[in-house]
């Protein structure tokens, strides 16, 4: 299971309905969160998601995405939690008197990271890249690595093989004989077969490093603060437009496109949906708590 959650999908100020930037990411034991905003910690409460996470990742250090921090490890800490948490972002000098301000009582480890890193993460691990908003503000790209080709059952029993112990061999990459042929695991299995990857971009213009980093994503979370009216005024703030958005999707070939961040000036975004669709079909406007599986390819 892969699951992504939108905890807060509002641009710089919350509303009625959209809560400040957070996105939850779920994969077996691991809890994964990319950026705090204020009331994080309650949209959790919500959604019964727990408050177990295993890491977070601030992309630029803006008050509307990451003041939740303080509030989730508070409360963490009155959970009586005892594992570390790491907290990954890009350099702040602020970083070092935030922590202390809260004082948890539990470690809490601040990795910084720029663009160019890779954070493994056992059957995962994650790419920090440049986008275009203000100075070290960074998107993360979640990916998992290959799993093995497929066993082809048929192609063994044709070459003698029964089900048992010696497919469990060749799964594990090693030849096996059969009489007088040795089997190898090229025979029965096929290529290894693609991980799922996920990219968040956190705030940023429209930027070709984020359109490679986004190569073939499985799901593109693009921020899409304004509609195309606001072009020129969105340069200008370092945002992104709903078209804009698109357009990297396209250039990237996504799977689906989600957009979010969006501006508390938009009370339905149908108007971001329309101008996105038209450039790139498969786009959805992410709601606070939409909830997505993201499936295998194959």
């Amino acid at each position: 299971m892969l699951n992504v959650l939108f905890l807060g999908t509002g641009g710089s100020m919350p509303t009625v309905t959209r809560n400040l930037p957070a996105i939850l990411i779920k994969r077996a034991g691991d809890t994964i969160l990319f950026d705090c905003g204020e009331g994080t910690q309650r949209q959790m409460m919500r959604c019964r998601t727990g408050i177990n996470i295993s890491s977070i990742f601030i992309t630029h250090w803006h008050a509307d995405h990451f003041l939740g921090l303080p509030g989730l490890i508070h409360t963490m800490s009155f959970q009586n939690r005892t594992d570390k948490l790491e907290v990954y972002g890009p350099r702040w000098a602020g970083v070092p008197n935030l922590f202390a301000l809260i004082n948890p009582r539990f470690e809490v480890d601040f990795v910084e990271v720029a663009a160019g890193d890779i954070i493994e993460k056992g059957s995962f691990f994650l790419r920090v890249f440049a986008v275009d908003h203000v100075q070290n503000a960074c998107g993360y790209v979640f990916e998992e690595y290959e799993r093995p080709g497929k066993f082809n059952r048929s192609k063994a029993e044709e070459l003698g093989l029964k089900p048992g112990p010696l497919y469990k061999t060749l799964q594990k990459g090693e030849p096996v004989r059969v009489k007088d042929r040795v089997i190898t695991p090229g025979d029965v299995i096929g290529p290894p077969r693609a991980g799922r990857k996920i990219v968040y971009t956190g705030d940023t213009r429209p930027f070709e490093g984020v359109a490679e980093a986004a190569q073939y994503a499985d799901l593109l979370v693009h921020e899409a603060t304004l509609a195309d009216d606001l072009a020129e005024y969105a340069k200008t703030v370092g945002h992104a437009t709903a078209s804009e958005a698109a357009e990297i999707a396209l250039q990237a070939q996504a799977k689906v496109l989600v957009l979010t961040h969006i501006s508390s000036r938009y009370a339905n975004a149908n108007l971001l949906l329309d101008q996105a669709q038209r450039v790139f079909k498969d786009t959805i406007v992410a709601e606070d708590y939409l909830s997505i599986q993201v499936p295998y390819r194959d």
